[in-house]
């Protein structure tokens, strides 16, 4: 299970107790703002896109959406999220768990500039019905991360 991966990854950094399971679904921007009681923005969402044949995962504002201009600036193709069976194959976690904790090799993250507003944020661990609170520096430190990108707008 995709969520026992991430508590075993933060488990080597002594952080697995910081993982919160909810007895609601977490699944989306609003579910995960409601079983966190804290604002839709401020939970950070992984979007995952197919680019030359691998995942490239996206961490942005809950209220950000993907700028296709910017998009195909950053990367030199257009948009194409992954299909859910392509996002357990080349992610390894399931749609509505997707995180940048414990991706599959080859799984590029990058962070999003709508998240820097944030002290912390919320995201997924690996499950429907999950999160971590990390503040941006934490983010950054355990999602492996690439760069940082600028490729959303705000909703």
């Amino acid at each position: 299970m995709s969520i026992e991966k991430v508590k075993a990854y933060f488990k080597n950094f002594g952080m697995e107790d910081r993982v919160m399971e909810f007895d609601v679904s977490s699944a989306t921007v609003e579910l995960a703002a409601q079983a966190l009681n804290c604002e839709p923005q401020r939970i950070a969402k992984t979007l995952s896109f197919l680019v030359d044949g691998h995942a490239v995962l996206i961490v942005a504002a809950g209220d950000a959406r993907i700028d296709n201009h910017k998009y195909k600036e950053q990367f030199g193709k257009k948009a194409k999220m992954l299909s859910t069976d392509e996002v357990v194959e080349l992610v390894g976690h399931a749609v509505g768990g997707v995180c940048p904790f414990a991706v599959k090799e080859g799984a590029e993250v990058y962070l999003d500039a709508s998240l820097k507003r944030f002290e912390t944020v919320f995201p997924a661990c690996g499950s429907s019905n999950s999160a971590i609170e990390l503040t941006i520096p934490e983010l950054e430190k355990y999602s492996g991360f690439l760069q940082w990108v600028d490729v959303c707008k705000l909703a």
